[in-house]
């Protein structure tokens, strides 16, 4: 399991603090900078007939934006470099976990947690700031019978407060699993030598696959994150 263990890089303390910077926060930076120089390499020309690495750009910024525009509407466009960003750094962070050798800081709960425990006060926020105290109505249902709130209430905020818990485990959960599959696997493949062709056979297919969980898992937390400001801005 050292393939996640957080190392300490550069010793930084700050009066009873330690802020030191590690591996997890290298690959953080890595990622933001990649992210950047991705973007900023992809639209460069702005031609009108784009090339692969802008249509790259473009396809993720469509996407992003669509899942704005059909889960919370012209509302939520203000929004949309936060989703962006978020989006963006996950797919990278996922992606730049499946080189041999780096670092997965989403296989990392704090992580994970701290991105959702982030957008869940930013919703509540914002929902409190558009609707005031109407904004527990989200509690309720409406139309739903008066002698019913005993029972739905505690529900909705049961569901509501375990909002950011499954959705940093989710991304958290599917990150290490997948890491761990690929390690195991792997060390079959060395152990057997000339007879772990098949094993390497699978290795290779279940590779393929975690690619495609890197980008369907950052679509997942994004999508979410979208449904959550759907709730705060048009309650149900």
């Amino acid at each position: 399991m050292h393939q996640f263990e957080v190392n300490t890089l550069l010793p930084i303390q700050l009066g009873s603090y330690d802020i030191s910077f590690t591996n997890s926060a290298l690959f953080m930076v890595l990622s933001a900078i990649l992210i950047t120089g991705f973007l900023v390499y992809s639209t460069r020309g702005r031609a009108l007939v784009p090339g692969r690495w802008q249509s790259m750009a473009e396809m993720s910024y469509e996407m992003v934006a669509n899942l704005l525009r059909d889960n919370v509407g012209s509302a939520g466009r203000k929004y949309f470099p936060f989703v962006f960003s978020l989006f963006m750094f996950i797919l990278f962070g996922n992606i730049i976990g499946l080189v041999p050798g780096s670092f997965t800081f989403t296989s990392h709960i704090a992580v994970t947690f701290a991105m959702a425990i982030v957008i869940f006060l930013a919703v509540t926020v914002i929902g409190f700031a558009r609707h005031g105290a109407g904004f527990l109505r989200l509690f309720f249902p409406h139309g739903a019978p008066l002698w019913t709130a005993v029972i739905l209430i505690p529900i909705e905020l049961v569901s509501y407060l375990s909002r950011p818990i499954s959705l940093s485990v989710r991304l958290f959960a599917n990150m290490v699993v997948g890491h761990v599959l690929l390690k195991v696997i792997g060390g079959f493949v060395i152990m057997l030598g000339i007879f772990g062709v098949l094993p390497l056979a699978v290795l290779v297919g279940i590779t393929a696959l975690e690619f495609l969980v890197a980008a369907l898992q950052a679509y997942v937390f994004t999508i979410l994150t979208c449904i959550y400001l759907h709730d705060a801005i048009h309650l149900h």
